[in-house]
């Protein structure tokens, strides 16, 4: 559904150059429903413009992409396209070559957060996290060489005794960063310049891959604490030692909301007396970060030790991770009976083997979160069907569930078909992530190797009757999908 004004709006920028030179006549109030339109239909030149021009404190993506009463499309949930965010970054540069005239209101934050960055296949037609990073820090490095040119020039003029050109209102960019070996060099360089730049970066989400100890920890201290939201360090195997130095410039941000550590590969299993010490420095640090709702420890051993990695923390967790961590049944009743149990939001146990002694454990799980819990991801948990049908009443008391990823278990038609009828008393849910089912492999061991082929005529036939008995049950907004790296599983912030 779209508004007589969105519409309108799109309209007006179908000629892209007309609309360039008609915006300083515009009224205002239009340039929200513009930059929608622009951004949608990627009208790049009026992207630009818009951003050169805007006469608002604040160019918010969260705010101008959302879904709202002039259009219900919601460019936030999906990934931008390449086109729109480079002529975003364009116009930012273009706005510090020629500042627009003075108005009373001055842009002073631009808000580039919150931009969809999920799933893992290669669309070249949008712009990745990293992509957006290297940009963004690209935009703010001409921008301290404008200001350097500038500042020659006006030295210049002041010896010929001519009144000096007015400096551009600083600009706040608000990014999430994306840190990889090939890009650390340049983008140390520009948070250091950040300050002293007529663009600010500050960073809310920040994500470092694959990247050394000590890169890290400077990286850490170049950013904002009072800004950051989110810690996200992935493939970086810090081991427990690692964690610990790494823990001692993160406590600095006391604003944390989320920490994930995952592949840190971490092995609390029958530690030495020193790496006794160092975990319990790591807890104690851990505790320090009074307003964290989210941690991932995916990829760490961590059998046995789950009460007293989270027993001290100053507030419940919303969302927890605990990926292929080789928890044992004490790590699962005592999450059942934590103070964190009854907050849950979100919740990963994948690669964890459910369907043994850890079954009961989870079932009991399911009962202690089912009031908070709308993400649940068992992928990999060696769940059968026998194991799924008596989970079913515990999953089904789960009434805000939204989001459950079953791939990968060994999971049979049937078994697919009861959680389809059983679920339909779970109002909230739209979306089921299941795996190929056995019975549409040619034989049945599991995993299955990777020589034996799934037969997709029969899975094709499987597909339409989930697809008609969705239909016949009224419930065709449920989303059931095979796709498990696909863009649709949110992100802790958006549940």
């Amino acid at each position: 559904m779209r508004s007589l004004v969105f519409l309108c709006a799109r309209q007006v920028i179908q000629d892209q150059v007309f609309a360039c030179q008609a915006l300083a006549f515009l009224p205002q109030e239009l340039y929200a429903a513009l930059f929608k339109a622009a951004f949608l239909d990627r009208k790049t030149l009026v992207l630009q413009k818009l951003v050169q021009m805007w006469p608002f404190p604040l160019l918010s993506f969260q705010q101008l992409l959302r879904e709202n009463s002039d259009c219900r499309r919601v460019p936030l949930q999906e990934r931008p396209t390449k086109e729109s965010v480079q002529a975003v970054i364009l116009g930012l540069s273009a706005r510090l070559r020629e500042p627009p005239p003075r108005r009373k209101l001055q842009l002073q934050l631009l808000d580039m957060t919150g931009i969809l960055d999920s799933g893992y296949e290669e669309d070249l037609t949008t712009m990745t996290m990293w992509s957006r990073t290297v940009s963004v820090i690209q935009t703010c490095i001409m921008g301290q060489l404008n200001k350097s040119l500038r500042q020659r020039r006006r030295r210049a003029k002041r010896k010929k005794a001519v009144p000096p050109i007015c400096t551009p209102t600083p600009i706040e960019v608000r990014v999430d960063l994306r840190v990889t070996h090939s890009s650390y060099g340049f983008l140390k360089d520009t948070l250091q310049t950040s300050a002293f730049s007529p663009l600010r970066l500050c960073c809310r989400d920040f994500r470092a891959e694959e990247l050394p100890l000590n890169s890290t920890v400077d990286m850490l201290e170049l950013l904002d604490p009072m800004h950051l939201r989110r810690v996200d360090l992935c493939f970086n195997s810090l081991e427990l030692s690692g964690l610990c130095e790494l823990m001692a410039s993160v406590v600095k941000f006391t604003n944390l909301l989320s920490l994930k550590l995952q592949y840190s590969y971490v092995d609390l299993w029958q530690l030495s007396t020193e790496s006794e010490g160092s975990f319990r420095l790591f807890v104690s640090e851990l505790n320090k970060l009074n307003r964290l709702r989210e941690l991932n420890m995916g990829s760490s051993c961590l059998s046995g030790r789950l009460c007293q990695l989270l027993s001290s923390l100053q507030g419940p967790l919303e969302s927890l991770e605990l990926a292929f961590c080789y928890l044992l049944p004490t790590d699962l009743r005592y999450l059942a009976q934590s103070p964190h149990a009854t907050h849950l939001k979100k919740l990963d146990l994948s690669g964890n083997n459910l369907s043994g002694a850890l079954l009961g454990p989870f079932q009991s799980v399911l009962k202690a979160v089912s009031t908070s819990l709308k993400l649940l991801n068992v992928t990999e948990c060696e769940l059968m069907d026998t194991h799924l049908i008596s989970t079913l009443p515990s999953l089904c008391r789960c009434v805000h569930l939204r989001y459950l990823s079953l791939y990968g278990n060994p999971l049979s038609t049937s078994g697919l078909k009861t959680l389809l009828l059983r679920s339909e008393v779970l109002p909230e849910l739209q979306l089921v992530v299941y795996p190929f089912p056995v019975d549409c492999y040619e034989i049945l061991p599991w995993p299955p190797p990777a020589a034996i082929l799934l037969d997709e005529e029969k899975f094709a036939h499987v597909q339409a009757e989930l697809r008609q008995m969705l239909l016949s049950a009224d419930r065709a907004n449920v989303l059931w999908t095979t796709d498990v790296y696909g863009p649709n599983m949110p992100d802790y912030f958006s549940l």
